[in-house]
């Protein structure tokens, strides 16, 4: 099962996260999510465990608790939606000849 973890400190890292899961069962992997650019860490993570059963019980009794100060939210991970071309429908026009750019 994949699990979403959320609110995490940003001082949490990838084996923190595996530890907190640990005493439940296998961990399969843990990973605490980074920004790309800056490499630090964006709040949140998943943990995956082979054991469903293990992962529900996770769950049921990591949701809530509090890590560093902060309340973190643990589920079962949704499936990662499709994404459009730009989340805004119509592609725009940026060009220089444009109405905008010739009124200033």
């Amino acid at each position: 099962m994949n699990i979403y973890v959320s609110n995490l400190s940003f001082n949490v890292t990838d084996d923190d996260l595996e530890g907190f899961f640990a005493e439940y069962g296998e961990v399969s992997s843990a990973r605490v999510i980074t920004d790309k650019f800056t490499g630090k860490s964006r709040g949140f993570g998943f943990v995956e465990m082979p054991n469903d059963e293990a992962a529900r019980k996770a769950i049921a009794e990591l949701d809530g608790g509090r890590v560093e100060g902060r309340e973190i939210k643990v589920a079962e991970a949704r499936p990662r939606e499709e994404r459009s071309n730009g989340g805004g429908g119509e592609k725009r026009s940026f060009s220089r000849n444009n109405s905008y750019n010739n009124r200033y």
